[in-house]
């Protein structure tokens, strides 16, 4: 399931990709998306850590997507956010790969065919989508995204 912390960053970075390379405040962003400032906040202070966005401090300041928005992927900003995109440890691709604790075998488990297909098509989803996608998608705001 996808966190609230994800939903506001996926929220915040769209607004960033319909302002068109124009720099938005914290407080700015916090009102187009509708999210928490002081948590809106700590969530673009990571992403700008993992290079989404770029901040300037100071009176003047505030934030720009770190690239293109078609270069910015739903699954990238979710990973940054919330970790893998698979629903077990045993699906995640290599980097993030684990046995599970209550699985004997991989090999012979019953969920693991499911899981691994589940994690693909979302994966192709996500991957496939962009922030471009989303800011050119029907809607003013993020108030609309708010089914994310």
């Amino acid at each position: 399931m996808l966190s609230q912390k994800a939903r506001y960053a996926l929220r915040a970075l769209v607004e960033l990709a319909r302002a068109d390379g124009a720099q938005l405040t914290a407080g700015e962003l916090a009102l187009r998306a509708d999210a928490p400032r002081k948590f809106l906040e700590a969530i673009l202070l990571e992403l700008s850590r993992n290079r989404l966005v770029t901040s300037r401090r100071g009176k003047f300041g505030g934030y720009t997507l770190a690239r293109v928005p078609a270069e910015i992927s739903f699954a990238e900003v979710i990973r940054v956010v919330d970790g893998p995109l698979a629903l077990a440890p045993c699906v995640s691709p290599r980097l993030h790969f684990r046995k599970c604790d209550d699985c004997p075998d991989r090999a012979a488990c019953t969920l693991r065919e499911a899981l691994l297909r589940a994690r693909d098509a979302t994966a192709d989803v996500l991957e496939a989508y962009s922030l471009a996608d989303a800011a050119t998608s029907g809607g003013e705001s993020a108030g609309q995204l708010a089914a994310i």
